[in-house]
């Protein structure tokens, strides 16, 4: 029986909730190469290692890239950086090298993948296996590093003040974070 407050409709929409990356690769001449992707979530491997899940659709040349190198950086939008995350979205690779903006990159830390200068968070990540479905190529991922902004100050893997990140999330349009409502446990009441 339906519940009263919603109806069915058929599934084609998507209304997936996801945070908002652009992912770093390098091209075949060491020049970055940047796109956004929303297909981003993690899974936890055997002992406390946690991968990065990543998933691409079609041709594109990051897709391209992390195939042939193996690695590349997750680089999380804040929502200062949405005409960032629109201009690398409307420009592709094949047509040349997308410079018309100002933006500054840095190699990572631990592996050699651009970095853009202004994300709060980014995950320097490696391949470990490909699950392909469809025109879609998903990767797992182990996380090598995570450059963080210095305003966080995390006690445990779970301490993380999402609020002073502002992240972008995803779900066919862009949305912003509201506040920060507690912790785990603070609203049980029984």
């Amino acid at each position: 029986m339906e519940n009263p407050r919603r109806r069915s409709v058929d599934p084609i929409y998507s209304m997936c909730v996801q945070p908002a990356f652009i992912i770093g690769t390098s091209n075949e001449d060491g020049s970055a190469n940047f796109a956004p992707i929303t297909w981003v979530s993690v899974t936890q491997e055997a002992g406390d290692g946690y991968l990065l899940v990543i998933s691409m659709f079609g041709t594109k040349k990051t897709k391209q890239n992390v195939l042939r190198t193996g690695i590349f950086s997750a680089n999380l939008v804040s929502t200062d950086m949405l005409p960032l995350m629109d201009y690398f979205g409307s420009r592709h690779a094949k047509d040349g090298r997308k410079d018309e903006m100002e933006y500054s990159v840095s190699r990572g830390a631990v592996l050699d993948v651009p970095v853009l200068d202004q994300s709060r968070w980014v995950y320097e990540c490696e391949v470990s296996r490909t699950v392909e479905t469809g025109y879609s190529t998903t990767f797992f991922c182990p996380i090598r590093n995570i450059q963080m902004d210095e305003r966080l100050t995390c006690r445990d893997t779970f301490d993380v003040d999402l609020t002073v990140l502002d992240p972008v999330i995803y779900s066919g349009k862009y949305h912003s974070l509201g506040k920060l409502l507690g912790n785990i446990g603070d609203f049980l009441t029984i």
